[in-house]
């Protein structure tokens, strides 16, 4: 019976993507990116697949998601080099991350029906189907088990504010979750909650978040970007010595509370050059920016667009006395190009990280804690387990409300102390996680290689 309604919810909203396809923004984009997916995949497979070496197909939702699938993804590249590997996505913000990955095809996900999934895994023949945290779709589940092909998820996770924890959604789903063959949770609460899903006991294994080892391996690998030393070198005379703050993935509803926490801040005396990258650096968002800025910076303030600092520095460094400013110097830069904000923590003495007074939730802490920046960060942070296990260390601080952020910011930027202490826990965290990607690996090459746990899968 599930599986027959969910066929007939598909039936009746699949022609909605002709329409949809027409349409702009994300929704337009990932429709489109999908109504083409099983062509995309076809074509690849028709010129370069070869049945001789088996093929992992892994799926995640986003770039968040995406990251956690990248650390296990580059590591079987390398232990398994001749095996060929297939990636695929939902949301069209993991269009150009996902091109930069080594698999050997990228592309988007195909829509959830009976003849599209089976399309393409007829097309890819995957040995195996590895999700990544939460996006296990039904009916790619159910086509690929009729196939023996072998399932996994890694990183998996349960948030305790997922609707997926619903009865509906357990309902739904559950056939799906009970189908996988290897299951690979963050952590014990989530090991529990996808016990509860539907996942045999037996098939399940804590073995952490690969997150961690996906930001540590990007700090380790690019410890300082173009960009990241542009900020640094640009000092103007060459002795502003006042720290960074980074503010990273805001929204418009961030930065109402932001802003005028930074001008409480530089009223009880704190001194600080501001970095801000919005989550979606559209114009219109750019041009607000602007206007906010001159609200809560001094008088004569000296803003730049991160572009503008690369286009000078054509590639290089800037050297002071050289920058758009003129004297090289700056008091805020706005970040206007995506795919640096990991890089630019690296420069920042504590970071505010946005989502947590949007709707949607507090996006990705990990990043500045890898580089060992203390977080700030809003209320809606309780679906983030980083944001938990960083509160616990110490590491980062919710503020509910403009004068909570104007505090806590005061307190870094002010005493170097306290603000080394939480840098230190915020590390910390990230390091105590390490070691996810490899077992994970593990649990990989166990599905396709067929050394399951579980004697009767």
């Amino acid at each position: 019976m599930r599986a027959f309604l969910y066929r007939l919810a598909w039936a009746l909203v699949r022609p909605l993507a002709a329409p949809l396809a027409r349409g702009g923004g994300k929704l337009g984009a990932a429709v489109r990116g999908r109504r083409g997916a099983v062509r995309a995949l076809a074509a690849w497979a028709a010129g370069a697949r070869d049945p001789a070496r088996a093929l992992v197909w892994f799926h995640a939702a986003s770039v968040g998601e995406g990251r956690q699938a990248e650390a296990v993804l580059t590591r079987l590249r390398d232990a398994r080099p001749t095996w060929q590997i297939a990636y695929t996505y939902s949301s069209p913000s993991a269009a150009r991350w996902a091109s930069g990955l080594p698999a050997d095809v990228a592309g988007y996900v195909p829509f959830d029906t009976p003849g599209e999934t089976a399309a393409a895994l007829d097309a890819l023949r995957p040995a195996a189907l590895v999700f990544c945290a939460t996006d296990v779709w039904p009916e790619l589940v159910r086509q690929a088990a009729a196939r023996h092909v072998a399932l996994g998820l890694v990183s998996a996770t349960l948030a305790p504010t997922s609707s997926r924890r619903g009865r509906a959604a357990r309902w739904l789903l559950g056939a799906a979750y009970g189908a996988l063959d290897r299951v690979g949770a963050i952590d014990d609460s989530d090991a529990a909650a996808l016990v509860r899903m539907g996942v045999p006991a037996a098939r399940l294994a804590v073995t952490g978040d690969t997150r961690h080892d996906a930001a540590h391996a990007r700090l380790a690998a690019r410890p300082s970007s173009v960009a990241a030393r542009c900020l640094v070198a640009l000092r103007g005379d060459g002795r502003d010595d006042r720290p960074i703050v980074v503010a990273g993935s805001t929204w418009p509803s961030d930065e109402r509370v932001l802003m005028p926490a930074l001008r409480a801040a530089q009223g009880a005396g704190a001194r600080f050059r501001l970095v801000i990258a919005p989550h979606e650096p559209t114009r219109d968002h750019l041009a607000g920016l602007d206007g906010k800025l001159d609200y809560c910076m001094p008088p004569g303030m000296r803003r730049l667009r991160l572009s503008s600092l690369l286009a000078a520095g054509n590639g290089e460094p800037l050297r002071p006395g050289t920058g758009p400013s003129g004297d090289g110097g700056w008091d805020a830069v706005v970040v206007d190009i995506v795919g640096v904000l990991a890089e630019l923590y690296t420069t920042a003495a504590c970071a505010f990280v946005g989502g947590g007074f949007h709707r949607s939730g507090l996006h990705s802490v990990i990043e500045p804690a890898a580089a060992g920046v203390p977080v700030l960060f809003g209320p809606r942070w309780r679906g983030s387990r980083d944001a938990r296990l960083l509160l616990e260390a110490g590491g980062a601080v919710a503020c509910g409300d403009r004068r909570a952020l104007a505090a806590a910011l005061s307190s870094w930027l002010t005493d170097e102390t306290a603000r080394a202490s939480a840098a230190l826990a915020a590390r910390a965290v990230v390091e105590r996680g390490l070691g996810a990607a490899d077992r994970s690996l593990q649990l990989v090459l166990d599905l396709v290689e067929r050394r399951s746990l579980d004697p009767n899968p």
